[in-house]
């Protein structure tokens, strides 16, 4: 008897409860995109086919 009173007292013991809210301010994920590399090489590959075009004036 004491078994079962405490194997019942065990698993008032582990029920629980699980509350999942969401959250009061907005989450915000800032992205930060580099994309000065891309546009570094594009303007560099046409300043170079400009000049190839033009050499006689470089």
């Amino acid at each position: 008897m004491k078994t079962i009173a405490g194997v019942i007292g065990l698993a008032g013991l582990l029920t629980g409860c699980i509350n999942i809210q969401a959250p009061d301010k907005p989450i915000v994920i800032q992205l930060d995109i580099n994309i000065r590399a891309d546009v570094v090489l594009a303007l560099a590959q046409d300043a170079a086919d400009t000049i190839d075009e033009n050499a006689d004036i470089f």
